[in-house]
């Protein structure tokens, strides 16, 4: 009964992930392969409109042998897959920056995504989570 528990527990918290992710691409880009723009300074690319930075934290998914960082990070960005696995990787790395704090993966995914590796402990970032908490009702 405990391992049937478990697996329906890992099943909803993967659902959540992937609605929370839509969520972040509907809202940086309405989910669409938007290339390059100015945001804050620097450029942001593609679907979750990333930062060069932000890639770089990823662990520059699909980078190839000999290719820019440069490059590889504006392939990735216009790539949804890539740029999930990215979004996800950031996630992964900087989530323990917001233990104890009582926010969901959603939040925490959000708030991060949105104002780098400490987003969950920056107030600047609860307007972009309550947009994503509106489409999905994730926390």
């Amino acid at each position: 009964m405990f391992v049937k528990s478990l697996l329906l527990l890992s099943v909803a918290i993967a659902y959540v992930s992937a609605d929370c992710l839509h969520c972040i691409c509907m809202r940086e880009s309405q989910c669409k392969p938007i290339g390059c723009h100015m945001d804050v300074g620097s450029l942001s690319c593609g679907y979750y409109q990333i930062k060069i930075g932000y890639y770089e934290d990823c662990g520059q998914p699909t980078k190839k042998s000999g290719e820019t960082t440069e490059a590889a990070w504006k392939r990735c960005a216009d790539d949804l897959s890539c740029s999930t696995t990215c979004v996800e990787n950031y996630y992964n790395r900087y989530k323990s920056q917001c233990n104890g704090l009582g926010m969901g993966a959603c939040q925490i995914m959000a708030r991060n995504h949105n104002g780098g590796p400490r987003g969950c402990h920056n107030a600047g970032t609860l307007a972009y989570w309550n947009g994503v908490h509106s489409c999905c009702g994730c926390s």
